[in-house]
């Protein structure tokens, strides 16, 4: 008897902790989203993400510490399940009708700049500036993807570290806001010079296809005009959609690597939170649910990824993010520079051909 009702405070202990660390999270998430539509954070194209997870860095290592004995549990749950049905909701952005709008052209581009710039950026990272593996894969896919989104993603594929996961948010961050600001600028200078920057449109698939995150690329689309904010928006959710045979294909690399020679290397983890983020954008593209639904959704998946980059906020700590050193900005400082410029090679061959 006294066995089960230790047994039922402990479960009573777990729901609390539970509770107060979602709480905690979903704060965190408020004042994210909050601050994110003031007229400088939308000037500086910083989303709620970006905000939310910058608050959780500032309280994760300052006040959280003293507390997370009483909410650390219901903290993981936002980082990890609270996260993946975010990702699966994420797919509501998108319709196949868009993707066949934009046409083969910027479905092509968006491939082979995805594909090149992952590939260059696990060259580079584990052969010349000798970084751990998870973080190559991290930073590699906010690069070449979509930005933090697709570094949360790609985290419970990898099962990296807290602090290895802000590092390569914060790289993405850096760099597509910077670019958010470059991009005009080089249409400015460059339409009477480069192929790619003759019209909005052409302009809207290197913007869409090269720059790190959707508010960053609607941003430098929108101050070029309208139609090179649509275009761009479209042809980035479609490297969006690519996020999920992204995951089932890394998750298979990765388990097949894991163990060479065993039969257990040879056992594929689906990340099954990817295939339902491509399920939903089929359910998006049949208008199977209202849109005042859709809508309602979107905004509530807008609150969950805001949680979840709270929370991982939360759990990390500075000394970690010190401890990588330089080396992992390097990295995400060539990837956006081949981003401009080997991006727009590729814009440009696929264009012509």
């Amino acid at each position: 008897m006294s066995q089960y009702i230790r047994f039922l405070l402990n479960k009573k202990d777990e729901a609390e902790s539970n509770c107060i660390g979602l709480i905690c999270a979903a704060s965190v998430a408020l004042a994210g989203i909050f601050m994110a539509q003031s007229n400088i954070a939308q000037h500086w194209g910083l989303s709620a993400l970006t905000i939310a997870i910058a608050l959780g860095i500032v309280l994760g290592n300052t006040v959280y510490p003293h507390i997370s004995h009483a909410c650390g549990a219901g903290v993981g749950i936002a980082k990890q399940q609270l996260l993946r049905i975010g990702i699966v909701l994420y797919g509501l952005r998108i319709t196949f009708q868009q993707i066949a709008g934009v046409g083969v052209t910027a479905i092509l581009t968006d491939l082979l700049v995805l594909s090149s710039t992952f590939l260059l950026a696990y060259w580079l990272g584990t052969r010349i500036f000798k970084l751990e593996r998870d973080s190559v894969l991290l930073i590699g896919a906010g690069s070449s993807i979509c930005g933090a989104a697709a570094v949360m993603a790609t985290e419970p594929v990898v099962q990296a570290q807290a602090s290895k996961v802000s590092i390569a948010v914060a790289t993405v961050v850096v760099f597509g806001t910077a670019g958010m600001f470059l991009y005009p600028m080089f249409y400015h200078l460059g339409t009477t010079l480069l192929p790619i920057f003759k019209n909005q449109n052409s302009y809207g698939v290197y913007v869409g296809s090269t720059i790190h995150e959707v508010a960053q690329v609607f941003a430098a689309g929108q101050a070029i005009g309208t139609k090179a904010a649509d275009t761009a928006v479209i042809v980035k959710m479609i490297r969006v959609m690519m996020l999920a045979p992204f995951l089932l294909i890394l998750s298979g690399w990765l388990r097949f690597n894991s163990v060479k020679g065993s039969a257990q290397s040879r056992k594929i983890t689906i990340p099954w939170f990817a295939v339902f983020f491509i399920v939903m954008a089929g359910i998006n593209s049949l208008q199977w649910l209202p849109s005042t639904l859709t809508q309602s959704l979107i905004v509530l998946d807008n609150f969950l990824l805001a949680m979840a980059m709270a929370a991982l906020g939360l759990t990390t700590h500075l000394g970690g993010v010190r401890a990588a050193g330089l080396k992992p900005l390097m990295l995400g400082g060539i990837l956006f520079i081949y981003l401009i410029f080997g991006g727009g090679c590729i814009n440009w061959l696929v264009a012509i051909f």
